[in-house]
């Protein structure tokens, strides 16, 4: 029994939930989300609630159960507050600006390297050390701050580089001397 499929989804004031030939549509304050839902699965609007059901209890129709019912939640959720990553970048000289649209990071590089804003997603930049990248949709949120973090990931000798906020680095030792 799926319980997390089972759970219904409130709407809040201010957000819509449409379903039109298995497309589940979701507009807010912050923007508007789709997602295509598979056959199987049924997804019903009452008043101000949504309910996703399946046929039966096949393992394929078990496993779609909680997963449709996630992303329409994480939809609803990301029309109404957003997500945000937040990344910390870690070394000397390692400096992080916006300009316009554009972060320019100072990575120990010979160059910098500059990430765009898309439509969807944006980022601020509170401290030369500090990115936060915002969105409606958790994963564009989460790809676009892993393709971030990519640019320099942290190395576990010094701990340089780029890593979430939440990220704890396994520190290596250095090399050993030369035994006596």
């Amino acid at each position: 029994m799926s319980r997390i499929g089972r759970k219904p989804i409130n709407i809040p004031a201010g957000v819509t939930v449409s379903v039109n030939e298995g497309v589940v549509t979701v507009k807010g304050p912050k923007g508007e989300l789709t997602q295509k839902v598979h056959p199987n699965m049924t997804v019903e609007i009452n008043g101000d609630v949504v309910e996703v059901k399946r046929p039966n209890d096949d393992k394929l129709n078990r496993s779609l159960h909680g997963l449709t019912r996630s992303l329409i939640h994480n939809m609803v959720i990301g029309v109404t507050e957003g997500y945000k990553k937040e990344l910390e970048v870690n070394g000397v000289g390692y400096r992080v600006q916006k300009q316009g649209n554009k972060v320019v990071m100072n990575l120990g590089f010979s160059h910098q390297v500059i990430v765009e804003e898309t439509d969807d997603i944006k980022m601020e930049v509170p401290d030369p050390n500090n990115i936060i990248v915002l969105g409606c949709d958790k994963q564009k949120v989460g790809q676009f701050a892993a393709e971030v973090r990519e640019k320099r990931p942290p190395e576990p000798y010094k701990g340089k580089g780029i890593k979430y906020k939440d990220e704890v680095i396994r520190r290596k030792e250095g090399k050993a001397g030369k035994g006596k």
